[in-house]
């Protein structure tokens, strides 16, 4: 007899296994072999000795460590070490900041400056225009609206030696896009005092763009000086030691205001000695065998790989080395092999060209604006759901003995286990009704499961039954949005059959992730969650976050593959 649950959740699709509790022996009555066996109730008392069982259970095979002359669990996953992370440094925070106080000056000024120039030739034609309180409310609106469209357009991301036309492009489109939703925002806000004059609007717009494009110039150009004066520098090492790897070094040592610093280079070939010491006047800091060592003891930023003629398994092993280093990883395109690959992205380094294979999003003050975006928004959750939630645990309580909460082990940051809390939606039943896969481990929950009590049906169909969860979210445990949490045996087989597959414990599991919401759940791909899982992790934004909720809670509600 067991305690079972599913662990399908907003992406997951994978059942809870069956927990093995062994109660009083009983006989089975004799049935036909095309029968499938029946349950047999249980009364409320044994169901909750059941999952004391097996509480006391997990909490010994927790204590019990490897290697100290007890068993060990046999389910044990491969060890991660602690995650690297980067620190979050106080300068770039204040140059975003700032620059982000400019585009608000500008922004204002070229809005008033329109109104005030066009404002007497309005009223010589008899066109009405706002007033100036008005007109006041509406500046605001406008500014803010087109600032958080500059930031959803990743116009305050840091980006050393960008092209100049390309960031005029990107502010040219993000001022006619948020002058436009300015327009729909102010409609809203000040319904019949909104009245605006074509002439101002558009005067305001050919403003606003001149303004921003040129005090950015001027910002850049201030801030290229700091730079070359040791502010907001960034650690770069140099993979190669040939004329290609020597073209990018000399670009970045003349180009001063870029802010780069190389701190040595790494000879490609796998050879026990380095047979140079420099190059140049940059020190060769050993071969491929160190690069991982080198990236942690000298805090290397980014990471250029400059190899001629380097073959597509060449790349791939050289980034696999410091895939789990909080840097990002460019490659010189002598070799266009990796541009087939999605997560590639071609940038420009002051006239070099470069691929963008590894960019490390979650680090600094991005993880911690997530955690932060995570605590409130699971305490709302909480709070606003905490109602629905009594209501479900009454309904579990009365409707099917067994306690309300279905605690489970998963796997999570760094592939430490942790227990993930939600509503019980499954009955207390015999062990043979559940599905297997493979040496018996326990399978997928299957449409019309018989294992579903009736409320969990109800529960399991519109994801009602995840939100616990939020409770692990608030404590640290888990994320809001990420990669889903699996159960240690599946991580177990999942790790050595996948390449890359403990990356994704690298960062916090999620209620949900960016490959449950494309349909990635349940009996699918392993192999394409797990790439989808670590292209969110280099793309995180809080936009991004906020798109995979909505997606979410979409899904919820048409309550597709929800069984």
């Amino acid at each position: 007899m067991a305690i079972q649950d599913s662990p399908r959740s907003m992406g997951s699709g994978v059942p809870d296994p069956l927990i093995p509790t062994t109660l009083a022996a009983s006989h089975a009555p004799v049935v036909e072999p095309a029968r499938p066996p029946q349950p047999r109730p249980i009364s409320p008392q044994e169901a909750e000795n059941a999952a004391r069982q097996v509480r006391d259970a997990r909490v010994e095979r927790t204590r019990k460590l490897p290697g100290d002359g007890r068993h060990t669990d046999p389910l044990a996953i491969p060890s991660l070490p602690p995650a690297r992370t980067a620190p979050a440094r106080l300068t770039p925070l204040i140059l975003v900041l700032a620059q982000m106080f400019l585009d608000v000056v500008m922004l204002a000024l070229a809005f008033a400056l329109a109104y005030w120039l066009r404002f007497e030739a309005d009223l010589d034609r008899k066109v009405i225009a706002p007033d100036s309180a008005t007109y006041v409310a509406m500046l605001s609106t406008t500014v803010g609206t087109v600032l958080l469209t500059f930031y959803f357009s990743r116009l305050y991301s840091l980006k050393r030696g960008a092209s100049r036309v390309d960031e005029f492009y990107k502010i040219a489109a993000a001022v006619s896009i948020g002058t436009v939703l300015s327009l729909a925002t102010n409609s809203l806000l000040l319904g019949e005092r909104f009245k605006y004059s074509n002439s101002i609007l558009l005067l305001g717009w050919l403003l606003a763009i001149v303004f921003v494009t040129s005090m950015r110039l001027i910002y850049s150009m201030v801030v290229g000086e700091l730079r070359k004066h040791g502010l907001d520098r960034s650690r770069v090492l140099v993979v190669g030691s040939g004329p290609t790897a020597m073209v990018v070094v000399e670009r970045l040592k003349s180009h001063k205001t870029l802010g780069y610093e190389v701190v040595g280079i790494i000879d490609d070939s796998s050879a026990e000695s380095v047979q140079l010491s420099s190059v140049g006047k940059v020190p060769i800091l050993g071969n491929l065998l160190r690069l991982a060592d080198v990236v942690r003891k000298l805090r290397v930023d980014e990471v250029i790989v400059a190899l001629q003629g380097a073959s597509d398994k060449q790349l791939r092993h050289i980034i696999g080395l410091i895939q789990d280093e909080t840097v990002s990883v460019k490659i010189y395109p002598d070799a266009f092999q990796l541009m087939t690959q999605n997560e590639v992205s071609v940038g420009e380094l002051s006239g070099i060209p470069l691929l963008t294979v590894k960019d490390v999003a979650l680090r600094g003050w991005n993880r911690r604006l997530k955690r932060a975006f995570d605590f409130v928004f699971s305490l709302l959750v909480l709070i606003v759901t905490s109602p629905v939630m009594l209501l479900i645990a009454l309904a579990i309580k009365l409707s099917s003995p067994g306690p309300v909460f279905f605690i489970q082990e998963r796997v999570g940051l760094d592939a430490a286990p942790f227990q993930l809390v939600k509503f019980r939606t499954m009955k207390v039943a015999v062990e043979e009704e559940a599905p297997k896969l493979g040496e018996g481990m326990p399978g997928w929950t299957v449409p019309n499961d018989p294992r579903r009590t009736a409320i969990g049906a109800f529960l399991r169909r519109f994801s009602l039954d995840e939100l616990p969860q939020f409770f692990n979210v608030l404590v640290g445990e888990m994320s809001v949005v990420g990669p889903r949490p699996e159960q240690p045996e599946y991580v177990k087989e999942f790790a050595k059959s996948i390449e890359d597959y403990l990356r994704r414990h690298r960062e916090k599991a999620g209620i949900t992730g960016w490959a449950q919401v494309n349909g990635l759940r349940g009996d699918s791909s392993i192999e394409l969650r797990t790439q989808l899982d670590l292209y969110y992790v280099e793309n995180w934004s809080i936009l991004f976050d906020l798109k995979i909720i909505v997606r979410t809670l979409v899904t919820m509600l048409r309550g597709k593959n929800a069984y």
